[in-house]
This record gives structure tokens, sequence and C-alpha cells, in this order.
């Protein structure tokens, strides 16, 4: 349907016809991309950041190279694999468990976070935070503390960040700058043991900050384990974190795992997290573009030799952790100060670590009413530590 819009022009009535199906149309369209970006905050962020980029890099085959597929394989299939454990309600058996044995919420904040401190060690900051996370979330839930959520998943996260940097495979950073310096184990260890010693302690103090109060179970619903797709999924996640270590091919493993599940579990293939493993993409694309501008490359060399673990960390909080372990790398090479750097960077901002994107993301699934709470705390916290531990860690260094 057409209606005219009349303008008198010069005394002539000049008849403009507009076209209402038209423009309904695109009032859908823009009405849909802000309903997006209000969901997908983080996404809509990286991909505007990652448009300035291509102004001044345009696309070429350089690209291809900037994703990290192994990364993007080992997400898809962890997530995948977590959907599946918590349609069996794998986590509801263990969040009873937990509630039942550490009585209060003080005890069960303990316990998570430093399940994904010592997890992280094992199986790296982001498989560990795709896996208990979801724990944490049905240990609140099931006892009515969601007050909590906000405080314990900004904890698991640090706990996440912090608790695998003293171990070469702890982080993704960790593992290329120990391959990339060759640097000695037992010296790996001695640069990232006082932050490690230091971060232990102050996420313990932290967490003493919860109220000792009982626990309650709200839902005393009995789930029975089902041990043969327990163990059936176990092995494929047990599949996901091998692909991490090269040790199965990621594209073999990511077939073999989707297959799996397309046959067990179809919907948890469904509900994997794409904006996240998008975020992922667009994220790679703009750290890629950054380190091939000219103007960004000149500044780092001017400024990194003045203070290493300084600029490293401030690196980290505008193009993540591990993009500025690759970038700082071609331009310093005191590995003592940027190891802890890019470790102790990867708290801060929501886009310091991916680690951070994954919690965030997590976060906002069951809470998206309380977001801006959670980024104004998580905030405080995380410049906190970033802050105690670069005094820290400078003190040592000198």
């Amino acid at each position: 349907m057409k209606s005219n819009l009349y303008i008198d022009q010069n005394d002539s009535t000049v008849a403009i016809p507009i076209d209402n199906k038209n423009s309904s149309f695109l009032q859908n369209i823009l009405t849909n991309i802000i309903q997006f970006s209000k969901r997908q905050f983080v996404l809509t962020i990286a991909i505007i950041a990652m448009l300035i980029t291509c102004i001044f890099i345009p696309v070429d085959a350089s690209y291809l190279g900037y994703f990290n597929w192994r990364t993007l394989a080992t997400l898809f299939c962890t997530l995948a694999v977590v959907s599946a454990f918590s349609h069996i309600h794998v986590f509801e058996i263990l969040s009873k468990n937990i509630v039942l044995k550490l009585h209060n919420p003080r005890n069960a904040t303990l316990g998570l976070v430093f399940i994904t401190f010592f997890g992280s060690m094992l199986l790296a900051n982001d498989m560990a935070l795709l896996t208990f996370l979801l724990l944490g979330y049905y240990v609140l839930s099931s006892t009515d503390n969601k007050e909590h959520m906000a405080f314990t998943f900004i904890m698991q996260n640090i706990a996440a960040n912090l608790g695998g940097m003293v171990t070469p495979f702890g982080n993704p950073q960790n593992l290329y700058l120990y391959s990339y310096y060759g640097i000695d184990t037992m010296k790996f260890v001695k640069i990232m043991l006082p932050s490690f010693l230091a971060a232990t302690v102050l996420i313990v103090i932290c967490c003493l900050f919860v109220k000792p109060i009982p626990l309650t179970l709200k839902n005393t619903e009995y789930y029975v384990l089902n041990t043969k797709r327990t163990f059936i999924y176990t092995i494929l996640f047990i599949a996901s974190i091998l692909i991490v270590f090269r040790i199965v091919p990621y594209t073999l493993g990511t077939v073999v795992i989707t297959i799996a599940l397309l046959f067990l579990d179809k919907d948890s293939i469904k509900e994997v997290n794409y904006p996240l493993l998008a975020t992922f993409c667009v994220f790679f694309v703009f750290s890629g573009n950054m380190a091939r501008i000219p103007t960004v490359s000149s500044f780092f060399e001017y400024l990194l030799p003045k203070n290493t673990l300084l600029f490293g960390i401030l690196s980290c909080q505008f193009i993540s952790n591990v993009p500025s372990a690759v970038l700082l790398s071609h331009f310093t090479g005191d590995y003592a100060s940027l190891l802890p750097a890019v470790n102790i960077g990867g708290c801060g901002t929501l886009i310091a670590s991916l680690a951070s994107l994954i919690t965030f993301s997590e976060f906002k699934k069951h809470n998206p009413e309380k977001v801006k709470r959670y980024i104004i705390m998580f905030s405080i916290i995380n410049f906190s530590f970033v802050i105690l531990l670069f005094i820290l860690q400078s003190l040592f260094i000198n």
C-alpha cells in the first residue's frame, strides 16, 4: 500500500509516494538490530571495533590466518558436551552433594572458586570456566542464593585467569610464550610463583566476605545419575581437552563429537552459545588487524622497554591477553616481565581475556536484568586484583 506526501515547493504541489510496506520492513530491521545489540552487547562492540580496524587493514588472504581454529573447535565441542551433561542432570547431582557437604554459601563459594582455580591448571582457563560455571549456577539456584551469582561468577573468572598462571599450559598465552622464548620449566614457575601465591591469598580473602548462613536446598527433586551417558559424555569431554593438547586433531575430534551428540542428544548442538563463538571470531579479526597497523607496532616498540610489566598489563585491557602476548613478544626479550603481565592483565576489562567473555555471556544468560550491576562489580573486583598484583610483581622484579 502506498500513500502520498504533499510538499509545497515554489507554490507547486509535489506528491512524493511513500511505500508503507518498505517503511515497515526497514523499521523491523532497525528494531531487530537494536534488540540484537541489547542482547549481545559485547559482540556488538567487538563488531564495531573490528570494522574500525578493517578501515586500516583491508580484507585480504592474511585474515584467514587470524583465526585459531583449534580454540574455536574446542570451544564448540566443550559447549556442546557441557550442554549434554546438563540434560542428564549431572550438575544438579554434583551441586546437591556440594550443598550437603559445604553447608553454607561461604564454603560453597570457596569450593566452586577453587575447583575452577585448580581446574584451570589442568584444563586451561577457558575449559575450566565452561565446566564449572554451570556447576556454580546450579549450586546457587538450587539453594535460592542467586544474589551471590554475580560475585561467585566473577571470582570463578578471576580464579580461572590466575590459577593457570603457574603452569606453562594453564593459559594459552603461557603456552605461546613458553614455546616462543624456550623458557626452562623451573624458571617459568619461579617467575610466576609470587603472583600465583598472592592471587591465591587474595581470592581466599575475597571469598571470606560471603556470609556463612546455612544453605537449604530449595529444589529437593531427586535425580538418578545416568551412568552410561555420563561415561560417554566424559569420554567426549576428555576428547575436547585432548584437542587442546594437539593429541587429537581438531577437525577429526570436532566431527566425531558432533556426530556422537547428534545421535545421543541433538538439542545439545542446538543450544551451543553461537553468539559467543561469533564474539571469538570477531575478536580474532580485531586483534589480528591491530597487530598489523604500523602505528600500533611503533607505539609498542617505543613504550615497551620503559616498563614491560605495566604496558603489557595495559595492552591486555584493550586487545586481550593472548593477542597481547603474541604482539608484544616481537618487541621485547624481557619474558620475566611479559609473562606475569599477560596473566595479571587477564583481569580488568571484559575484553582483557576471552575467559571473561565466557563468564559474562554465561551470567547474562541466567540474569539478563542484572548485567549493569555485574559489570560494575566485575570492574571493581578485577581492577583491584590488577593493581595489587602489579604492585607486588613490580617489587619482585625490582
